[in-house]
């Protein structure tokens, strides 16, 4: 595929950012949950907000959460989420290619605020032109403050919801992750990448439940991305 020249930074900034309105909208409702369950797990509410500051990890966060205890297990509480966010070494390694325009400190950058949703951006525009700082900065800028923002909200307002869980916020934040992986439709291997990682998530966590199941279904899927069988590439 042949790429395109980038647009002008303006005209790229404005791309990235309606890029990721989308699931700014989606991760909201998620990070307001989050928030809301902190309360229940004796978290206050800055440590909530420190806690998505500096991690940003909506699944991490969760599975940390989950794990909270009182006193909370350090060590425990790192080393989960070391094993959920192994998958981002993965990513990195993919992302870092499209990085050329960028300055060396602009790379650091770009990984320290690639979550799911910049990563899976970042890769389709990669696959059309150019990836810009620009285009990376306007599809952070929001969402970074926003999910902060939200996971205090919902700290906040976590004493006047009975039971935050029913509400069923979290399935805008499942309906965004499954439409991120159908944008991936078109590339080789597809089908046989899905199947691939939901086998192995699903083996895994009936064998050992917890957070090695995601890493389990990343690694598989990355194997038979790189090493499966020429073809089976899905239609658009």
């Amino acid at each position: 595929m042949i790429e395109q020249e980038a647009s002008a930074p303006p005209t790229e900034f404005r791309d990235g950012l309606v890029a990721t309105l989308p699931a700014i909208v989606a991760a909201v409702p998620f990070a307001v949950l989050l928030g809301a369950l902190s309360g229940d797990r004796g978290v206050s509410v800055a440590e909530m907000g420190l806690m998505s500051a500096l991690v940003f990890a909506g699944a991490s966060q969760f599975v940390a959460l989950d794990g909270w205890g009182v006193p909370p297990v350090w060590w425990l509480l790192g080393l989960t989420a070391l094993v959920v966010n192994l998958r981002h070494a993965l990513m990195s390694a993919s992302l870092v290619r499209h990085l050329g325009a960028f300055p060396r400190w602009g790379r650091v950058l770009a990984l320290l605020f690639m979550v799911d949703e910049a990563w899976a951006f970042a890769e389709a525009r990669a696959a059309t032109r150019r990836l810009t700082p620009a285009f990376y900065a306007g599809m952070v800028v929001l969402f970074y403050p926003s999910w902060v923002l939200a996971t205090l909200a919902g700290a906040l307002a976590g004493s006047l919801i009975e039971d935050p869980a029913a509400l069923g916020l979290d399935f805008a934040f499942i309906a965004i992750f499954v439409v991120l992986v159908a944008g991936f439709r078109h590339r080789p291997r597809f089908f046989a990448v899905v199947a691939a990682s939901v086998g192995a998530s699903v083996l895994t966590d009936l064998l050992l439940p917890g957070a090695w199941s995601i890493m389990a279904g990343a690694g598989a899927g990355m194997l038979v991305a790189a090493f499966g069988p020429a073809g089976g590439e899905g239609r658009a």
